[in-house]
């Protein structure tokens, strides 16, 4: 086949692309000019297609395979590709200790340069770094409020925006965080109020005597462990699509190289995986009913595009900053 430029296919911002795939027990491979996995069988060989100019993720799990023109064509079309383990969770393959899954991200040349420029403008200053973190935990809090709140399913299960308790919580987390001058102060507050919401999570859904586990004991920390790691395929390609490496993160310090991976997921994990971790474990949904839930509700709240604008927002602020103040001076010199 002969090479295509990304301008060949229909072009789709990453942030309104639709889909993100796991793949299990298959080959995935270019045919005719398109990706297809092929599932194999007694009786025959099925192969599906898998539309790569609407995809963001692609994470290849246990007793998968890929070939390496499959690999040029997801490249071309901007796909993030990630061998993991078994549900898309367990270290498989790593090349830092940080690393859940290890990702290939396709290279381009011309990726913007304004949101590194950006990041850097405040990432090096400790207290506009920390103010940095204070807006990701406060947009946090906002998409939890967004989805909470729209979602009448959620309501029924128990899972409402404005209960008591859950409103206890958040102003206990807002004075925390507010008066935080440290990075540890904020890791702090974030941990105990992810502790909270668990416990609130687990009654609501009758699940007594739950304890977050990574190494995961029962369905509802399988299923946790499984949602984080599709948000941190989303938070990933954000990343890269952007242009900012994983290494300047906000919130989970400077020595983790992909720490500005779990600082981007923390805004939609606990509003859309937290619940529905325990709702589909009280469901006893498989891992693949569960895996569907979620990529339908990271669709339905549109996900990725919260993650583009908060980052985006995030990244250019210091120099929105800069260019206010610059015009006020301007406008007073020439008064």
């Amino acid at each position: 086949m002969d090479d295509f430029s990304p301008s060949d296919l229909k072009t789709i911002l990453h942030s309104k692309r639709a889909n993100m795939y796991y793949l299990e027990y298959c080959r995935v491979m270019q045919k005719d000019g398109r990706v297809l996995y092929l599932t194999e069988s007694k009786h025959e060989n099925q192969y599906f297609n898998i539309p790569i100019a609407n995809t963001t993720v692609l994470l290849l799990g246990n007793g998968t395979s890929i070939t390496q023109a499959a690999m040029r064509m997801l490249a071309q079309a901007g796909v993030l590709v990630g061998f993991s383990g078994g549900g898309g969770t367990p270290l498989y393959m790593a090349n830092d200790a940080e690393q859940p899954i290890e990702w290939f991200t396709p290279q381009s040349e011309y990726r913007p340069t304004e949101y590194l420029q950006g990041w850097m403008q405040f990432w090096f200053d400790d207290q506009k770094r920390i103010a940095a973190a204070k807006s990701f935990q406060l947009a946090r809090i906002k998409y939890l409020e967004k989805v909470w709140s729209n979602n009448r399913e959620l309501k029924m299960e128990g899972f409402d925006f404005n209960d008591k308790q859950i409103q206890g919580f958040l102003d206990d987390f807002y004075l925390r965080t507010d008066n935080a001058v440290k990075q540890s102060e904020l890791l702090l507050t974030e941990a105990q109020l992810t502790k909270r919401l668990y416990k609130y999570a687990a009654n609501a859904t009758q699940q007594s005597n739950f304890k977050r586990q990574h190494q995961s004991t029962d369905l509802a920390n399988d299923f946790l462990n499984h949602g984080n790691y599709l948000a941190y395929g989303l938070a990933a390609c954000t990343l890269w699509v952007l242009g900012i490496p994983h290494g300047f993160a906000v919130m989970h310090g400077k020595t983790r190289r992909g720490a500005l991976v779990f600082d981007v997921a923390d805004l939609i994990k606990d509003a859309i995986v937290l619940p529905w971790a325990f709702i589909c474990a009280k469901e006893q949904a498989s891992e693949q009913e569960f895996r569907q839930q979620v990529l339908q509700a990271f669709t339905d709240n549109k996900a990725l595009d919260y993650m583009f604008d908060t980052v985006k927002n995030i990244a250019l602020s210091e120099r929105n900053k800069i260019e206010k103040n610059q015009t006020e001076d301007q406008e007073g010199t020439e008064s």
